[in-house]
């Protein structure tokens, strides 16, 4: 692109030169050439002039009296009657200029001088042209390699970004070159690269959530399914793989949830449910889980409570609180219910040391854990509660109790005056 630049630059200003040089070459020689005739035919009328007066004054006409006159390049020749001609200079040879003037008194004047003069003149404002289209072209030729840089290096910027986002490094540069056509592909590619880093830290904690949400009702599942193979009574069997069943539904619940959520973490389909139907469900899957541990799980509180939201959700929520319990916490554990306002309220609390003062409020952000864990679950729980429309938060801190608020009247259906006109 730099060549193609140079080069087009380089024939626009050729064919200028070629243009206005030529043009003006002919119009100085023109010139030059006139004004040698012009001075020719002023020098052989002033001759006249001379010689005119002197014989009316009845002097003398000779070389002497007019060499001074004449030009050194010039030759000059008077004719007057019954005397001999008057010489005055060198005839040049080969091709002249010459004029020739009559006088009052019957005289002729001639003058010649040699058309090299003439030559010479216009090989100096040749000389002068080529000289200043010689610079004009080496001007031209230093603009037309900064003007190609000018462009050239950002066009090579920017396939150099295209290919590191085509690699995986989706970092933008935001660098822009003064070009607006320039500026407006770099802030396409800026938006791409910005785009594809969102995409890809979603795939990322899709893929990290994924991991942490579906890893107990895996081994829950394993479980159930480790029973059915020890033992041979049926109605045992059929219980197990009754309950089985509910698991699998639930794991695929989780999957859909975490899907929908890695979409759109404000996409839910919140209903209206029985919020004991979901704490005795985490209650039975979690027993067995406490009772290994040597530790209890039990509920209180207000009962036959309907909440807003999605059943699998406030599930996964209570799941993560429950599951940071056991590993994090200490005694018994115990879900209450409770009313306050138009929300319901599940708190879970247990016995253990709570969260770390310096910790606090970032308890719930990524990668924030007190002990040894990935510090997804809570992360996690948050934004299933948010999509939903309900909140999780850290009521206290020591003992720990999380709260999970939830709405207890459906989201009011907007009438035809409220909904907004699609134009």
């Amino acid at each position: 692109m730099r060549r193609r630049l140079i080069q087009s630059t380089l024939a626009v200003v050729l064919v200028v030169i070629a243009v206005f040089g030529i043009s003006l070459v002919i119009v100085e020689s023109r010139t030059i050439s006139n004004s040698a005739q012009e001075r020719v035919d002023s020098e052989a009328i002033r001759l006249a002039s001379i010689v005119d007066s002197r014989i009316l004054a009845a002097e003398n006409v000779n070389a002497d009296v007019l060499r001074n006159p004449v030009s050194k390049d010039q030759y000059a020749v008077i004719r007057m009657p019954g005397q001999a001609p008057i010489e005055i200079g060198t005839k040049p040879r080969g091709d002249v200029i010459h004029a020739t003037q009559q006088g009052e008194e019957g005289e002729s004047v001639t003058v010649q001088e040699p058309r090299s003069a003439v030559t010479r003149e216009v090989g100096r404002t040749l000389l002068i042209i080529g000289l200043v289209a010689l610079l004009a072209v080496v001007a031209a030729v230093l603009l037309a390699v900064r003007q190609a840089n000018r462009l050239a290096s950002p066009l090579t910027d920017l396939a150099e970004t295209a290919e590191r986002l085509g690699s995986g490094d989706p970092r933008p540069r935001h660098k822009r070159y003064g070009v607006p056509e320039l500026d407006r592909v770099a802030d396409v590619l800026d938006s791409s690269a910005e785009r594809i880093g969102r995409m890809l830290t979603a795939e990322r904690r899709l893929a990290a959530d994924a991991s942490h949400q579906l890893r107990t009702p895996l081994t829950a599942l394993s479980m159930r399914l480790e029973e059915i193979t020890l033992t041979d009574d049926p109605d045992i069997v059929k219980e197990e793989a009754n309950v089985a069943l509910t698991q699998v539904e639930r794991l695929t619940d989780v999957v859909e949830r975490l899907l929908t959520n890695s979409r759109d973490p404000r996409t839910g389909s919140a209903v209206t449910f029985d919020l004991d139907e979901v704490i005795q469900q985490q209650l039975a899957e979690w027993r067995p889980a406490y009772r290994s541990a040597g530790r209890a799980i039990v509920s209180s509180g207000k009962r036959h409570l309907h909440a807003v939201g999605t059943p699998g959700a406030v599930a996964q929520v209570l799941a993560a609180l429950i599951e940071n319990s056991l590993m994090h916490g200490g005694g018994t554990v115990a879900l209450r219910t409770r009313v306050t306002g138009n929300q319901a309220v599940v708190e879970v609390t247990d016995e253990g040391p709570g969260v770390p003062a310096d910790l606090g409020a970032r308890i719930f952000e990524r990668t924030i854990s007190g002990r040894n864990s990935t510090g997804i679950g809570l992360a996690v729980a948050r934004d299933l509660a948010e999509a939903d429309g309900g909140r999780l938060e850290l009521l206290q801190a020591q003992p720990p109790v999380f709260g999970l608020f939830l709405s207890r009247t459906p989201p009011a259906r907007k009438t035809e005056e409220e909904r907004p006109t699609v134009r």
